[in-house]
């Protein structure tokens, strides 16, 4: 007999027989949750299965069990919100694949270093922490399609950066970057080797070609996140009236962007340093916006573009910059900042965060990049500290 079955309470089914059978009968079987009406027979009266047929019941529960979770995995890889896949899965990602997810915070090494130092890994690693939604790239030169590192490599700092869920390293290839902007001809006629400042150039060229492309954050690998930017399309001010480069965000295909890499080959003179950095994004705001002084710590806004406070990145200056590299009897709280500048052009003595010192650096090191130091500033002294049969 047939009867009709649809969902009452979890727990229980509530069995409805046709009107001509309802007089005089009860309605006291109990049966387990489903979730949609079904018309199924009763299993008081239904036919006992073999034991064959139950196991093949199981064997397909089991298949279709690991059916769902293989496409709900894969869904993981391409979700712009969640990354909870192993770190192996990323070396089979593309680069287009990661950034047009949207929203990437970008970092870019253009020196031919494999190991990143560890301001690199702290930059990285606190970009991570802040934004666990978004992708966090870090596009190294001197990484190719063939070079064989993975977290198993002796690198540390590469090892460390392989093991973060939203964290992926990238080889920076130009000419690829270069196609469909305006940089591409330059590129193509620029020698590198002539270049007095390359490193410096090339790198204010793939900014720009990528955040156009892709949309996101770009940030200096010397830029320390403490908390999330709210701001979509900004600039940030280093003192009033001059823009940095350092740290910039638009969405994708915006017209300053564009504007700006055509300015880049109008004006170009790779002699100066800056003039395709922090001086181009100055004249080309400057093209926007009537710029004014900064007073207090208010944000200014033109044509739809924030104009970001110093104190958003750059509460301690440039010409102070060692003041994070010494102690501080209050260590300051930063409450306007979004990241910290650390002006590591500037640091030409090399100065360092020490484990023990107890620096503004060390400190920062330790709140937003605590692998970072656990792995590359504590364990290192541990290594260079003599056994005991070096001892006298």
């Amino acid at each position: 007999m047939l009867q009709k079955v649809w969902v009452s309470s979890p727990g229980s089914w509530a069995l409805q027989e046709s009107n001509s059978h309802r007089q005089g009968k009860k309605r006291c079987w109990k049966c387990r949750f489903v979730r949609t009406i079904i018309q199924h027979p009763c299993r008081r009266h239904a036919p006992k299965r073999s034991r064959k047929e139950r196991m093949l019941r199981k064997i397909q529960i089991c298949l279709c069990f690991c059916f769902v979770s293989g496409i709900l995995y894969e869904i993981s890889l391409l979700s712009s919100c969640v990354f909870s896949y192993l770190p192996m899965a990323q070396q089979y990602l593309t680069p287009e694949q990661v950034l047009n997810l949207g929203k990437s915070i970008i970092f870019l090494e253009t020196t031919e270093r494999l190991e990143p130092p560890p301001l690199v890994s702290c930059s990285v690693e606190s970009a991570a922490r802040i934004y666990q939604d978004r992708p966090i790239i870090l596009f190294m030169r001197g990484l190719t399609n063939e070079t064989a590192l993975d977290m198993n490599t002796s690198y540390a700092a590469f090892s460390l950066l392989s093991s973060m869920k939203n964290v992926f390293l990238f080889p920076l290839q130009m000419e690829t970057i270069f196609q469909e902007t305006p940089l591409l001809q330059w590129y193509n006629q620029v020698v590198p080797e002539q270049e007095k400042n390359w490193v410096h150039v090339s790198s204010d060229a793939s900014r720009l070609a990528l955040i156009w492309k892709y949309g996101g954050i770009y940030m200096d690998t010397d830029v320390i996140s403490i908390r999330p930017i709210p701001q979509e399309s900004f600039l940030a001010a280093q003192k009033s009236r001059f823009s940095s480069n350092g740290i910039f965000g638009f969405p994708a295909r915006h017209k300053f962007i564009w504007d700006c890499m055509e300015n880049f080959v109008l004006k170009y003179n790779g002699n100066i340093w800056g003039n395709q950095g922090p001086f181009l994004m100055t004249r080309m705001l400057k093209t926007l916006c009537n710029l004014t002084d900064f007073q207090g710590t208010e944000d200014h806004s033109c044509q739809n573009i924030s104009f970001l406070n110093p104190q958003r990145f750059y509460p301690i200056p440039y010409p102070a910059w060692s003041r994070y590299y010494q102690v501080w009897d209050k260590s300051p709280s930063f409450n306007h900042s979004y990241a910290l500048h650390l002006w590591n052009f500037m640091n030409r003595n090399r100065k360092v965060v020490v484990a023990g010192s107890n620096t503004l650096a060390e400190k920062l090191y330790k709140t937003y990049c605590p692998t970072t130091y656990e792995d590359l500033i504590q364990n290192a002294k541990r290594t260079d500290l003599p056994g005991p049969e070096e001892v006298e």
